[in-house]
């Protein structure tokens, strides 16, 4: 039998015959499916002619979007002065992509990125919830993401006094370790990360490094080949960062050192790409 004669269907998971001790080899889900960018459905000129504020605005901002480079301060528009229909047009083109951010503490927020990577949708909001400021900014992350995250964090992260609580075996060094690298990171540091996944945690390690980290004011989701959750702690430039796959299955789980995690930032060359598409967005309307 020749290499192109080989049988259909004597090939993947679960086609090879088990081993002689009967054990079997489990495989992990991989992902089904993945975000991809979709051009917004926008609407015809003629429905929108009058709403030039917006069209105005967004020729602003893809100006913005060609000049700016990572690491430069971020461009900011307020859509506080928009009526109704032309903030629904803004709604329309932008859409939403796939990371969506939540911030508490002294600042309130709701950000979610639009379907052309590294333009931001953000919310400011009061005490209450209620909408303060709505605003574009274009950005890697938004500034409140990264200059704001950790502004009121513990600089140090030590063991407690007394003996620890029952179950607790593999934590204490890690502590060590996390705290030598958050109070040594400066921005423009490599990240530091360390893959839980891999070492050999009890429950009680992990539930004692949560409780001992603390909560912090950010959580970010990102949403592409499965999901992505970003978690700050209380501890300054300590990140929780946990990857699930379609299934929502924990397939990777890390403790990162770093004033932003990379997977929640837009690229350079994504924001060159999304100044492109916006331009494409525009054509039809000008």
């Amino acid at each position: 039998m020749g290499y192109y004669e080989l049988p259909a269907g004597t090939l993947g998971v679960g086609t090879q015959p088990p081993e002689e001790d009967g054990a079997e080899l489990n495989y992990q889900p991989m992902p089904e499916e993945m975000a991809t960018f979709a051009m917004p459905d926008i609407p015809e000129p003629e429905l929108v002619a009058d709403c030039l504020a917006a069209r105005s605005l967004l020729d602003d901002v893809l100006r913005a979007m060609g000049d700016y480079r990572v690491g430069e301060p971020s461009p900011q528009f307020v859509l506080d002065q928009l009526d109704k229909d032309n903030l629904e047009l803004v709604d329309q083109m932008l859409g939403e992509g796939e990371v969506s951010i939540v911030v508490t503490g002294q600042y309130r927020a709701r950000i979610q990125e639009s379907v052309l990577a590294g333009l931001w949708r953000v919310r400011y909001l009061d005490d209450q919830g209620k909408l303060v400021q709505d605003t574009l900014e274009v950005a890697d992350i938004p500034r409140l993401v990264r200059d704001g995250t950790f502004a009121s964090a513990a600089d140090r992260l030590v063991l407690p006094d007394g003996a620890l609580p029952e179950g607790v075996l593999n934590a204490p060094p890690l502590v060590a370790e996390l705290d030598e690298k958050s109070t040594g990171f400066r921005p423009g540091v490599q990240p530091h990360v360390i893959n839980l996944t891999l070492l050999p945690q009890t429950e009680q390690d992990l539930g004692f490094l949560d409780q001992l980290l603390g909560a912090g004011t950010v959580t970010i989701l990102s949403r592409g080949y499965g999901n992505c959750r970003i978690t700050s702690t209380n501890t300054r430039f300590v990140w929780w960062v946990q990857y699930f796959n379609s299934q929502d299955k924990s397939i990777l789980n890390t403790l990162e050192v770093t004033d932003v995690p990379e997977v929640a930032c837009a690229a350079q060359e994504d924001i060159v790409d999304s100044a492109q598409r916006l331009d494409e967005i525009l054509e039809i309307y000008r």
